[in-house]
């Protein structure tokens, strides 16, 4: 199996499935199978619903201490590079709070202004997803009743929720969605709907500005929305990392690969053509003993730095290993991590904790829990976005 199979197998598996036993001392990565996805991606939920407490890890004890104040001049402490949530999460008051309210409306009858975030319930017990809901900047939110979607498929069969992270535009005015033989945009500001035939079962959306690219099992298309046309990129659709709005005629960024063979990097592609320049990526200003093996899920890129989740191990002094979830910032430039949070093992199920997008002022948005977080890697702080929003989640840039 070469690398790019192992990399699309490693993210379907985290960002569709719920694995069934938990991974063992270091996170063996033998035995992966390609996974069979459940109906409507049962298993994006890939939460536990357990206590918070974490596996404690090999950690700095405390913030260095902080530079002294010059007169006239505030210090502020420098944040550890490896950071961990407080036992319990205070609320950020943040308006996708409401995610997880009734619907109040029905799109047709009351289109948004502009959506904040998308998101389709799934039920933990059943795998049942539900249909999508749009939350306006009103607060209230609606049912997308103007189309009936289908689950995406692969050629094996298996089936997915249609609803993807990167499927709501930048702006939160339109929504894409990847379907079997063709795209369909959706505008929530007049619910009209319109097709693209484009063929291949098609599994990707990612928005780059108002550029719309979507992609089947391994291959990446640019559609223009006014011709209809696709013309295929040169990018890995499962790795692909979502850009920043104000790049987005920009490079184009992948994560991808895993430690064992060498191979996770961060990948540049030129805007202007050309080869795409290799980042490793590297333990960068990590503790020593701490090593990200693996990644999962969308990448989001703020600026020069990479939100992405991923999968740690810390090595002990008498050469133990423990594994854990967590959310790395990369440098794009260099692909060194510059600050990790360690969410640990316990009571968390593998592939827990996707990446969802960057707030404006730099903080990164993450599945946690049944719920949605917001850490702060600048500081430390993590908060509760939204609790109890099992499901799939598209969130507009803020």
């Amino acid at each position: 199996m070469n690398e790019p199979e192992l990399t699309r197998l490693l993210t379907r598996a985290a960002e569709e499935i719920r694995p069934a036993r938990p991974a063992e001392a270091g996170w063996e990565r033998a035995g992966r199978v390609r996974r069979a996805r459940r109906a409507a991606g049962a298993a994006a939920v890939a939460v536990v619903l357990l206590g918070g407490g974490t596996t404690a890890l090999l950690h700095r004890s405390g913030p260095p201490p902080a530079t002294p104040a010059r007169p006239s001049v505030t210090s502020v402490p420098t944040a550890p590079v490896v950071q961990r949530p407080p036992d319990r999460l205070g609320q950020a008051g943040d308006p996708l709070g409401r995610l997880g309210d009734r619907v109040a409306y029905r799109l047709s009858d009351r289109p948004v202004s502009r959506a904040l975030a998308l998101y389709q319930p799934v039920d933990p017990k059943t795998g049942e997803a539900g249909p999508v809901r749009v939350l306006g900047d009103d607060g209230m939110v609606r049912e997308l009743d103007v189309v009936t979607l289908a689950p995406t498929r692969d050629a094996g069969g298996n089936e997915a929720a249609p609803l993807k992270p990167g499927g709501l535009s930048p702006d939160g005015r339109t929504a894409a969605f990847a379907q079997t033989g063709e795209v369909v945009v959706v505008g929530l500001t007049d619910g009209a709907v319109r097709r693209y035939p484009l063929t291949g079962y098609l599994e990707h959306v990612v928005w780059a500005g108002d550029r719309l690219i979507v992609g089947d099992d391994d291959t990446a298309y640019e559609l223009d929305r006014r011709t209809g046309s696709a013309r295929k990129l040169p990018v890995d659709p499962w790795t692909l990392v979502v850009p920043e709005p104000t790049r987005a005629a920009g490079d184009l960024f992948t994560v991808g690969g895993w430690s064992g063979d060498g191979g996770l990097a961060v990948r540049r592609f030129p805007a202007s053509g050309g080869a795409p320049e290799r980042r490793p990526v590297t333990t960068g200003e990590l503790p020593p003993g701490y090593q990200v093996n693996e990644v999962y899920g969308r990448g989001w890129q703020h600026g020069d730095r990479i939100g992405q989740a991923g999968w740690t191990t810390t090595t002990g002094a008498d050469g133990t290993m423990i594994g854990a979830e967590g959310v790395a910032v990369l440098d794009a430039r260099t692909g060194a991590v510059t600050r990790l949070l360690d969410l640990g093992r316990e009571g968390r199920a593998k592939g827990c904790c996707e990446v969802y997008g960057w707030t404006a002022d730099g903080a990164v948005l993450l599945r946690y829990d049944a719920g949605l977080a917001r850490w702060r890697p600048e500081t430390g702080e993590v908060d509760w976005v939204a609790s109890n929003v099992p499901g799939l989640l598209s969130i507009a840039t803020r």
